[in-house]
């Protein structure tokens, strides 16, 4: 307890946590902000279709974009690592292998994309008009896919090399001008959807140059160079491609959850899966906050692991854990004070807004929860543990499938308990995976990536 207590009164760990958090959490909350600009511009067009189109060729071009944000999350620790051990020539890899990886799967994926899309835009049932204008609207968003992965990999890169407020700036950068040019293309021009993919694939690219840009002028004067003769051998990409593949598993198993709560759901009716979408609203609410903490944790321990500080890899744990349990307990407290206002906000419908009360009780469970999920994914991503995230994830998905069956003639209630309980496994397995690298002295322990990259 003591020791705990010495790493939580230790104020410049404080500082950094926040000096992290603050901006990585205002980054997380211009996530949605792009599909909401599209969104409303849509709106005010003259066919239903056009909005109808925007919704359907979001939801398809976010497919890619999701899938591949195992860029952003696997560069992270990497780069922090670097940091952490001084070496500024592996620091320069890291962000050339992580831009190239980002080049190549942007233009790779995009042009797999495009024969896919007919199938696609079918499997949303689209009339032929909004099908038509919806598949237009992603292939001129397809444009834009290279920069949002390299977009990724700057992230990544900046926030493991403890610059969060540039991916902040990165962020700005691409959405205003995707507001502006929205207005010009739509309002100004009048080309429509068109108008619209194009804004957004011109503010994903015109972020992508200012985040290449400040990349280069973060390593300038830096010692070493970028060893680009060891960069053709397999030694030098394996760790991050293979720490990549166990987090794109990961990715994929937890979406699975999500995709199964929505398909269970509508099972049990139409209110059902209705109220459910809006209180993982809550949820997704709740994640905007709590993920700032732990970007900050994948930040310091990454550091802490790279220059082998135990003392300070407790300290970012503590102090990122302590203000995540009272963040969650704030949220907790908001959905069990202000849940009915929570859900009456976002419907009107009776049936739902019933359906939602009477699940409220599970929403202010989630919070104190799902937090220590959030914190230890941190703690792994920071560490480059990418196969240990993927088998505890991997674990809470089959506690959750078995329950999801065992409890299905509980409704509701039943789909709610499952998805609680693959919170808390997800978090405790984890934290058991965590003790027992603690009690072998491995996450202080020589990095062999660092050294393959030297």
């Amino acid at each position: 307890m003591s020791t705990l207590l010495e790493a939580w009164r230790h104020r410049p760990t404080h500082r950094r946590v926040w000096a992290l958090a603050v901006p990585m959490i205002l980054s997380n909350l211009t996530v949605p902000l792009v599909a909401l600009v599209d969104s409303t511009v849509a709106g005010h067009l003259p066919q239903t279709q056009d909005l109808g189109a925007v919704a359907v060729g979001s939801a398809i071009y976010a497919l890619p974009v999701w899938s591949l944000g195992f860029l952003r999350m696997g560069t992270t620790g990497f780069a922090a690592q670097a940091e952490g051990a001084g070496d500024r020539a592996a620091l320069r890899t890291v962000q050339v292998q992580a831009l190239l990886l980002a080049a190549v799967l942007g233009v790779a994926v995009g042009l797999l994309m495009l024969p896919l899309l007919p199938w696609l835009i079918g499997q949303m049932h689209a009339t032929p008009a909004l099908a038509e204008r919806g598949q237009g609207y992603v292939q001129l968003r397809l444009l834009g896919l290279p920069a949002a992965l390299l977009n990724y990999a700057l992230a990544g890169w900046f926030i493991g090399a403890q610059r969060a407020g540039t991916t902040l700036a990165l962020l700005l950068v691409a959405n205003l001008v995707n507001i502006a040019l929205n207005l010009l293309f739509v309002l100004g021009f009048g080309w429509g959807v068109p108008g619209i993919a194009l804004a957004s694939a011109c503010g994903e690219w015109c972020g992508a140059l200012y985040g290449l840009w400040r990349a280069r002028r973060a390593v300038q004067g830096w010692p070493g160079s970028v060893d680009w003769q060891a960069l053709r051998g397999w030694a030098h990409w394996r760790p991050l491609l293979m720490v990549n593949r166990d987090i794109f598993i990961r990715t994929l198993a937890l979406e699975g959850v999500f995709f199964s709560i929505s398909l269970l759901g509508a099972r049990l009716g139409d209110a059902t899966v209705a109220a459910n979408a809006l209180l993982l609203n809550g949820l997704m609410l709740t994640a905007f906050g709590l993920d700032g903490l732990a970007n900050a944790v994948e930040a310091l321990c990454g550091h802490a692991i790279g220059a082998r500080d135990a003392q300070a890899l407790r300290r970012a744990l503590v102090v990122a854990g302590g203000w995540s349990l009272l963040g969650s307990i704030g949220f907790a407290l908001l959905f069990a004070g202000g849940g009915p206002l929570f859900v009456d906000l976002q419907t009107s419908l009776p049936e739902v807004r019933a359906v939602a009360y009477h699940a409220l009780p599970w929403l202010a469970a989630l919070p104190v929860v799902a937090v220590w999920s959030y914190l230890l994914d941190g703690l792994f991503i920071g560490a480059t543990r990418g196969r240990e995230m993927r088998d505890g994830m991997l674990l809470a998905v089959a506690l959750f499938a078995l329950l999801a069956w065992a409890a299905r003639g509980w409704g509701n209630d039943g789909l709610w308990l499952a998805f609680l309980a693959f919170m808390a496994v997800r978090g405790a397995g984890l934290g058991w995976i965590a003790w027992r690298l603690r009690r072998r002295d491995a996450w202080i322990a020589p990095l062999p990536h660092l050294r393959e990259a030297a």
